[in-house]
């Protein structure tokens, strides 16, 4: 792939929220200057990068599956191989139940991965109205919302009948992973060697997790214990076979339910 501004330090885009930071731990330093680091929620990332205004991104795996011309640049990732923690449904009635479901605006993947689940478990496609990051879960009239993120780590006691953990229903449901966000490239750019200094960062953040949590625990009202088993025992950090195949059956489903076009294009890296 050629770029037409080869020179040009590529603009790359990564998600803001603490399920990140191991992989960034180090990035912008080892970019240097070949790489101009920014970051953002995960949907406006995929915006960002399919308008061209981001050459690489940390995109929801469901916007690389709307548009697989892109390519995946990493094998570095943020996926789950079960309960996941930071990404949940909160129901006000049974699941079997919801018909109106609010959904988080900070991720396309865990609402269509939710949307995947409450069809294939219960049988139900419910109404989807917007959860705007800026609202409060008492704003929204929904019998359901998906809550994603650093917000839906300890949200606050409400009367809620069920409770998900999605990554958790996903890994029991279909005995496989779960990939929530990638590195991807637009077509057409040139990344380098770029994959190199993703994997050297995202090997040196898991190294470093105990020092991660000691600096972003207290901020984010956890303690250091629990932000280092969120790191080490909810999330996972490498795009290996089963993710691959995980990130197919994904897709798979999210056809079924035209979440997502029909492609038959295998899960390729650059």
């Amino acid at each position: 792939m050629t770029s037409s501004l080869p020179n040009a330090p590529l603009r790359i885009g990564a998600v803001s929220y603490l399920n990140t930071k191991p992989l960034v731990w180090g990035l912008r330093e080892r970019l240097g200057d070949r790489g101009e680091l920014s970051f953002n929620l995960p949907s406006r990332l995929a915006d960002d990068l399919h308008s061209g205004k981001l050459d690489v991104a940390l995109i929801p795996s469901v916007e690389y599956l709307r548009d697989p011309s892109h390519t995946i640049v990493s094998d570095a990732v943020i996926g789950c191989r079960g309960p996941v923690w930071s990404v949940r449904l909160l129901s006000r009635v049974p699941a079997t139940d919801i018909k109106r479901l609010a959904l988080d605006e900070g991720s396309r993947t865990s609402a269509a991965l939710l949307q995947i689940l409450l069809w294939e478990i219960h049988g139900i496609r419910p109404e989807i109205v917007p959860f705007a990051m800026e609202q409060t879960p008492e704003a929204i009239d929904a019998d359901a919302l998906l809550m994603i993120g650093d917000r839906a780590m300890h949200p606050a006691p409400r009367c809620y009948q069920e409770i998900w953990d999605l990554g958790d229903r996903w890994c029991r449901w279909t005995e496989l992973p779960f990939v929530f966000a990638m590195w991807v490239a637009r077509t057409g750019v040139d990344v380098g060697d770029l994959a190199t200094a993703l994997e050297a960062s995202r090997d040196e953040g898991i190294a470093s997790l105990e020092e991660i949590a000691a600096c972003e625990a207290a901020a984010h009202g956890l303690t250091n214990e629990d932000l280092y088993r969120y790191f080490a025992e909810n999330l996972h950090y490498t795009l290996g076979p089963d993710e691959r195949t995980a990130l197919d059956e994904f897709r798979r489903r999210a056809v079924s339910l035209g979440l997502v076009p029909d492609s038959s294009s295998p899960i390729e890296t650059s």
